[in-house]
C-alpha cells in the first residue's frame, strides 16, 4: 500500500514565523535600546588626550557607545549647559565650574578630580629665559605676555593666580603683571586657529606674543607643531597647579557614568599620563 503524503497544514507552520520573527524584533530592540550615544563636553586642553580616551572606551565596548566630543573653555561650555545645551559628561580645567553644576542639581554626583596638570610657559625662540629670570621677564616692559581669559577659561584663572603669587616675591608684580597681560585664547571673542593647528602653537608663530602662560601639556603640543618654541618650567614659588573636574549630568545615558568611570580608571589614567596629566584622586 502507497503511503499517503499529504499536505503541511499552514496553520502548523504560521505560529513558529511568528514566534521567529517577534524574536529578531525584540532583539533588534534591544540592541537599540543598549546603544547610548555620549556626549562629553571637555575643556580645549583635553583635546589630544580625551580624543584616544573616547576611541579606547568605544572599544572597550565593541562599538556599542559612541562618545560624541565637544571642546571649548570650561566656563563656556559650562555656560552652555547651563543654557540648555545637552551634555552627559562634563570634563573641566578645574573643579569651580562642575561645582556650579553641582550646586544647581545638574549632576549625579560631586565633581571628581580625575587629572592634574601644571603652568609652564611658552617662549618664543632668542628670547633668553630660565626658570629663575622667568618673572624678571614677565615685568619687563618690553615683554609681551600673553595668557587665556579668565573666567570663562580655568588657564586664564591660574595665569592670574600666579600673578597674585608674584606679589610675594616682588611687590606690585600682580598689578604689573594683571595690567600688561593680554587675554588671546579662551574667550567667547578670542581668536581661533585654523582647523588642525594647535591653538598655542599658531598663537606664538602669529607672534600674537613673546611669552604665553598656558598648562604644561599645552606647551608641549604647541611645540611639537612649533619646534622653535622654548618651554620654561614655572618655579614652585610661583606656580599653580590645576586640578581637573569630572562630572556626570542629571538625564543622561547609563553609559555615561561607564565612560566617566572608564576616564577615571586605569585605561583612561594610562592614556592621559601619556599626554602628560598627572594622576587625579
Amino acid at each position: 500500500m502507497l503511503s499517503e503524503t499529504r499536505p503541511a497544514k499552514k496553520g502548523n507552520f504560521m505560529p513558529i514565523q511568528l514566534c521567529a520573527l517577534i524574536l529578531l524584533g525584540w532583539l533588534a530592540m534591544t540592541s537599540h535600546a543598549s546603544a547610548d550615544n555620549i556626549r562629553l563636553y571637555a575643556a580645549g586642553s583635553l583635546k589630544a588626550a580625551m580624543t584616544d580616551v573616547a576611541t579606547a572606551f568605544e572599544a572597550s565596548t565593541n562599538g556599542v557607545h559612541r562618545v560624541e566630543l565637544i571642546f571649548g573653555a570650561s566656563g563656556l561650555l559650562r555656560e552652555r549647559i547651563e543654557k540648555g545645551e545637552t551634555a552627559h559628561v562634563f570634563a573641566s580645567a578645574d573643579t569651580g565650574h562642575p561645582k556650579r553644576l553641582e550646586a544647581q542639581g545638574k549632576v549625579v554626583a560631586p565633581a571628581a578630580v580625575f587629572a592634574r596638570n601644571q603652568l609652564c610657559a611658552l617662549v618664543q625662540e632668542g628670547l633668553t629665559v630660565t626658570s629663575a629670570s622667568l618673572l624678571d621677564v614677565m615685568l619687563d616692559p618690553r615683554t609681551r605676555l600673553g595668557t587665556s581669559t579668565p573666567k570663562a577659561d580655568p588657564s586664564g584663572d591660574y595665569a592670574y593666580a600666579l600673578f597674585a603669587k608674584a606679589d610675594a616675591v616682588r611687590a606690585g608684580a600682580k598689578a604689573a603683571l594683571e595690567a600688561k597681560a593680554q587675554q588671546l585664547t579662551g574667550g567667547p571673542a578670542s581668536e581661533k586657529a585654523p582647523d588642525g593647528k594647535n591653538l598655542y602653537g599658531w598663537v606664538m608663530a602669529s607672534n600674537k606674543a613673546d611669552v604665553f602662560l598656558t598648562y604644561c601639556t599645552n606647551a608641549v603640543l604647541a611645540k611639537a607643531e612649533v619646534p622653535s618654541l622654548g618651554i620654561v618650567e614655572i618655579p614652585g614659588t610661583l606656580n599653580v597647579g590645576a586640578d581637573y573636574g569630572l562630572v556626570v549630568l542629571t538625564g543622561g545615558p547609563p553609559a555615561a557614568a561607564e565612560l566617566a568611570s572608564f576616564i577615571r580608571g586605569s585605561a583612561g589614567r594610562t592614556v592621559l599620563a601619556r599626554y602628560g596629566f598627572g594622576a587625579g584622586d
